[in-house]
């Protein structure tokens, strides 16, 4: 079976982004070469991606064309490679084709088609988007949270999930420094089911 894991850059106050359609692309962000292979290594290693609209059309418009820009350092063209090569779920009711190997799930049953995602699929399955993210972690879906922490206070701005009516207990199974401050922490949800 595999995990749900919603993979996110954030600040401090956990805003993923400050203003509508920042998408994690904001100027707030300090990714450096160093994070960068470290982003790359780790979406190499997924077994899928499960994006929701707003974050699949952020991707889509950048990394499909970066992987062939010679002026983007290697470290990113080759996340381009990696990001358009990936199989993709895009998780949307208004989205009905998409390319770079892709499908499309959505409607009433998009919860249902997820859970049976995570039940056929063997290792960790990427997940971006708040939306998407707080309807798995309601369903009792989401496994884990693997959140980059960078060292900015935005004040304002979508939060990490929608509104979430309980606490979350989560447990701490890793951790790493990064230059420019930046932490990663990953988290086991607690309760998720098997």
């Amino acid at each position: 079976m595999g995990r749900f894991v919603y993979w996110m850059n954030v600040s401090l106050d956990l805003r993923i982004e400050q203003v509508p359609g920042d998408n994690g692309a904001g100027e707030w962000l300090r990714i450096d070469e160093e994070l960068h292979r470290e982003f790359n290594a780790r979406a190499r290693s997924l077994a899928a991606m499960v994006q929701g609209r707003v974050m699949y059309e952020t991707m889509e418009e950048y990394w499909p064309r970066a992987r062939q820009d010679a002026s983007l350092p290697d470290v990113m063209r080759e996340y381009g490679e990696i990001w358009t090569g990936a199989p993709k779920v895009l998780v949307s009711r208004t989205r009905h084709t998409a390319d770079h190997n892709t499908r499309i799930i959505g409607g009433a049953d998009a919860i249902d088609q997820l859970a049976a995602l995570r039940a056929e699929t063997d290792g960790p399955i990427g997940v971006g988007g708040a939306t998407v993210a707080t309807q798995l972690l309601r369903a009792g879906l989401l496994d884990e949270l693997l959140l980059f922490t960078h060292p900015t206070v935005l004040g304002f701005g979508r939060p990490l999930f929608d509104d979430y009516d309980h606490p979350i207990d989560l447990d701490l199974i890793e951790q790493q420094s990064f230059t420019q401050g930046v932490t990663m922490h990953r988290y086991a949800v607690q309760g998720a089911k098997c």
